[in-house]
């Protein structure tokens, strides 16, 4: 008999969705059958069967849809004779939430004990919902209380004692607090001008609150893995971002050129930038890292082994598909590949492993209007290149004449921890030459 589980998908996958089975209870399973359909990592990947025999779905695994911890049992393969287990199949889908316990001053506690009140069900009206020893003299008064009369009465009562600072009654009548409501944070319950201030702030928070609608919109779990691996960025690394302007005259013409050329297979900018970055690289070995499984050590990439991401806007966020190897191979080929890992991408068809082992990762938003932007890096890369939109703009010419001339902005966000700025600004300072007189970088590239 063989348990059939949640496998973890990525280096930082701790959860995943369980998309649907892909056999059905009763069916008998080979090696290499695809079982069911999950969803982690920033896609859906079909996760194939490693064993063989027949496959039984307790009645307690989860359901399609359900959110589920790495490592969850799902179901077994079992051999013609076998048993299952006796145990159910624990779920760590959608855990119950301990009560979080109530924050409580030690007199209040004191008198909910001697009273057999339960804190949680008493609403504190203490600064940031403190529960007081007034709120539970109240609680006790409604529990206590035969009748709406003697509740009232109470209530009056716990007013008519409330004691303020002159100064709290004077903030408390330029701004409209009945500062007898308030339960002071002062000896022995007296009302501080700070009391009146706390209250003041609440209102004005209520107010905020009450006029926007609640969104009420949960993340997916592909658009948690993009907000978990952004996080995980901005705590691991020390991002800094460099902008340099190039003129792109002549990368502009050579893309013309080659759309004359091969009118069915152009280049977007992004694959002629990753057709010359080897050669780039070359000359900057210290940026050609990635950093190590527990980001101590940085981990030198082989020339042979750079990996270009181009980061791709869909329907479900951000992802990055990796077009590899692109020292050895020419423009016309990283054109077609990275096109059909975009159109893979944006149809939800990705698979995982194309997304992973990047060197280092492009990212285009001049097609927004976007001049210069921070990129933040795609760990554990180090660094990662924005490209802003081709504008036109005057330019003054060796011969002093001025011309309007295509230019770009490029972003380079490094990681200061991993590469100090002067190498980085030359690495900046060397992509922006290369893209300036492209043709021998590019024409040639798959012939190293």
């Amino acid at each position: 008999m063989h348990e059939i589980r949640i496998p973890r998908l990525g280096w930082s996958m701790e959860q995943g969705t369980f998309v649907r089975w892909l056999k059905q209870h009763g069916d008998q399973v080979k090696k290499g059958d695809a079982l069911f359909e999950l969803e982690g990592d920033k896609n859906v990947q079909e996760i194939e069967s490693v064993e063989v025999g027949q496959l039984n779905i307790p009645a307690d695994s989860p359901k399609p849809g359900t959110t589920v911890d790495v490592g969850t049992l799902l179901a077994y393969l079992v051999e013609a004779g076998e048993s299952l287990p006796l145990t159910e199949i624990q779920s760590s889908v959608e855990k119950p939430q301990e009560k979080t316990p109530k924050n409580a001053g030690p007199a209040a506690r004191r008198l909910a004990a001697e009273m057999g009140i339960a804190l949680e069900e008493i609403t504190g009206t203490g600064r940031s919902g403190l529960i007081t020893k007034e709120d539970v003299s109240v609680a006790a008064s409604l529990l206590t209380a035969p009748n709406k009369t003697e509740v009232s009465n109470a209530i009056i009562e716990l007013k008519k004692s409330a004691i303020a600072t002159p100064r709290a009654k004077k903030v408390a009548r330029e701004h409209r607090i009945e500062w007898q409501n308030l339960i002071g944070t002062g000896r022995d319950g007296r009302i501080r001008e700070a009391d009146i201030l706390n209250a003041i702030q609440a209102q004005s928070a209520n107010t905020i609150t009450a006029s926007v609608a609640p969104v009420g919109q949960k993340l997916s779990p592909r658009r948690r893995a993009i907000a978990d691996r952004l996080r995980r960025s901005q705590e691991l690394t020390v991002p800094v971002t460099l902008h340099s302007q190039v003129d792109v005259t002549e990368l502009v013409a050579l893309r013309n050129r080659l759309k004359k050329a091969t009118p069915t297979n152009v280049p977007a900018f992004t694959d002629m930038i990753a057709a010359l970055l080897p050669w780039v690289f070359k000359r900057h070995p210290q940026m050609s890292v990635v950093w190590g499984q527990g980001h101590t050590e940085l981990i030198q990439i082989a020339h042979s082994e750079i990996h270009i991401g181009i980061a791709v806007d869909t329907p479900d966020g951000l992802l990055v598909p990796v077009v590899r190897h692109v020292a050895g191979k020419p423009l016309s080929q990283i054109s077609h590949e990275s096109r059909q890992l975009i159109d893979q991408a944006r149809t939800g068809q990705l698979p995982g492993e194309a997304m992973r082992g990047g060197s280092f990762t492009i990212t285009n938003l001049g097609s927004f209007g976007i001049d210069g932007f921070t990129p933040v890096i795609n760990l554990p890369e180090i660094a990662i290149l924005g490209l802003g939109a081709i504008r036109k703009e005057p330019v003054f010419l060796d011969d002093g004449t001025i011309a309007a001339r295509p230019r770009m902005t490029l972003s380079l966000t490094f990681d200061h921890a991993a590469v100090d700025g002067a190498p980085a600004a030359s690495f900046l300072k060397d992509i922006a030459a290369a893209m300036a007189d492209p043709a021998a970088f590019i024409l040639n590239s798959g012939n190293e």
